[in-house]
């Protein structure tokens, strides 16, 4: 009886420390803010509503990096209090990035940007499709349920045009260098570049959310 009871101790004890080492690899309080290491001051950009704070994401569906934080960063998203808003940017950094932001426009038009955006990085990364290209993506669009002629119309469309030609105004006003890059309130800016390791992306906005709070 002593001995099977010593034995239970033991491996509640071993799972206790499992679980808090697990929790203290994951906890932003594991990541410490540094200035021009992790994160960057940008000239400060409009918020759209100063009551809650923004979080910007500056991504690329080509981008290897973007697909590896999209799981943690759709997790994270979804789990943000009420006085945080998230939004999505496509980075336009050349002219080779257009085609891939007006899909996201595309489908934010179209109203299909939770069913389908996670599907285009996989499309892009996984099926290893040419997404670039236009009738790709209108074959591409029609075998995820959306009318082919539809999404054309759409994609050649000039309010897609105006919303790529904001982005990529956006792109240069926010001093995106490269991507995934997360800004925090028009003013702080962290990237996978600065972290040096995806997975900390994340602690490090949250940290940098804090800190927004705080200030508030």
């Amino acid at each position: 009886m002593k001995t099977t009871g010593l034995h239970r101790g033991l491996v509640l004890l071993l799972g206790l420390l499992a679980a808090m080492a697990a929790a203290a690899q994951s906890a932003p309080s594991a990541v410490t803010l540094s200035e021009g290491k992790n994160y960057r001051l940008i000239p400060q950009q409009p918020v759209a509503d100063p009551s809650r704070i923004e979080v910007i994401d500056f991504f690329f569906y080509g981008c290897p990096f973007c697909n590896e934080l999209r799981p943690m960063l759709e997790r994270w998203r979804k789990a943000l209090p009420a006085d945080v808003v998230f939004l999505r940017t496509p980075a336009v950094r050349r002219a080779t990035w257009v085609p891939l932001a007006k899909t996201y426009y595309t489908l934010e038009l179209l109203g299909e940007t939770e069913r389908l955006h996670d599907e285009v990085y996989k499309g892009y990364h996984d099926e290893e499709l040419s997404m670039s290209r236009p009738e790709v993506m209108a074959d591409w669009a029609q075998r995820h349920g959306i009318d082919r002629s539809r999404w054309l119309a759409v994609y050649n469309s000039e309010e897609v045009a105006r919303l790529v030609e904001q982005a990529r105004r956006m792109t240069q006003d926010y001093d995106i260098q490269g991507t995934p890059s997360l800004v925090i309130n028009g003013h702080y800016l962290t990237s996978s570049g600065m972290t040096d390791d995806v997975k900390l992306v994340v602690p490090v906005a949250e940290l940098l959310i804090r800190m927004v709070r705080d200030k508030k």
